[in-house]
């Protein structure tokens, strides 16, 4: 039995007549009726009481009909799920992230992923690279928002268009507040708080130059809003990206750019070979496709 010839007799069902049916079908009449004379043998009962101008059902045909209905039903179900099968997916995606300018750019993502996926839901870390690249590797982080530089030999990724921009944050009150930049000299007048990162510390070091060595460095932080509470203790000054104190008190705080300017960038990774669910790899291709656009 073929859903065509189901759908056939759904019409002159409803229609109540071959000819009509036929018209609305855009086929010929007798056509029609030799695809529901087949049907009736297929099924070796009767279903249609064929009258002068009209036709009703048999016993048997309202049984048909009640079956195929639902049967047309299923099939149109069916196809709506095919048709909006990326709708189901569900889950929840990890992610691990520093606080970074480029975070703006990862919470566009999650927003234009849940207006297509509105049943994933996201739970974000806040770590470092370092961090969140060994939950990465044990398997605790789908995808890492990374401060370069980073090691991504084991991770597959794409490198974010938002520089991120070194500054040095200090109290409104100290001397070097009055200076539009900042030297590498100028930060040998009192202590420094530096991120707690060595490949960081290695990238300032190289800014420093041979000035690092004599440096005063007070602590080291992994967190830059306890580096910012530090400073605003008097305890010294702190270098760290811009993008990491989005909300600092900007009356008691002060930041300035380094002289020589000094950028680097993020990425967004993912375990390389790893087996990730169905939500994850739809949020890859996302990241992908977007990367691409650029």
């Amino acid at each position: 039995m073929e859903f065509r010839v189901l759908y056939y007799f759904l019409t002159v069902a409803r229609e109540g007549n071959i000819t009509r049916a036929a018209s609305v079908l855009h086929m010929t009449q007798p056509t029609l009726s030799r695809q529901l004379a087949q049907l009736e043998e297929e099924l070796g009962a009767p279903l249609l009481v064929r009258g002068r101008h009209c036709v009703s059902l048999t016993k048997e045909g309202r049984m048909l009909l009640r079956r195929a209905e639902e049967i047309t039903d299923l099939v149109a179900h069916t196809r709506q799920e095919i048709a909006h099968a990326d709708d189901c997916v569900d889950g929840c995606i990890t992610m691990g992230c520093g606080i970074l300018s480029s975070g703006h750019l990862l919470a566009d993502l999650i927003r234009q992923y849940h207006q297509r996926f509105p049943l994933v839901t996201f739970d974000l870390y806040t770590g470092t690279a370092d961090e969140v690249t060994e939950r990465m590797q044990d398997g605790l982080i789908d995808i890492g928002l990374l401060l370069e530089p980073t090691d991504l030999e084991q991770f597959d990724y794409v490198r974010l268009p938002i520089a991120e921009t070194w500054q040095v944050f200090m109290r409104s009150d100290d001397p070097l507040a009055e200076k539009e930049c900042v030297s590498p000299e100028d930060l040998l007048s009192a202590p420094v708080i530096l991120p707690r990162r060595m490949k960081v510390q290695s990238e300032l070091a190289n800014w420093f130059g041979t000035v690092y060595e004599k440096l005063d460095i007070l602590l080291t932080t992994n967190f830059s809003t306890n580096g910012i509470i530090m400073v605003t203790h008097g305890l010294g000054r702190l270098l760290c990206i811009s993008g990491s104190l989005p909300y600092m008190d900007k009356t008691h705080i002060a930041a300035r750019s380094l002289n020589p300017f000094l950028q680097v960038t993020a990425v967004l990774a993912w375990k390389r070979g790893a087996v990730h669910s169905e939500a994850t790899e739809r949020f890859i291709q996302l990241i992908r496709k977007q990367s691409q656009s650029r």
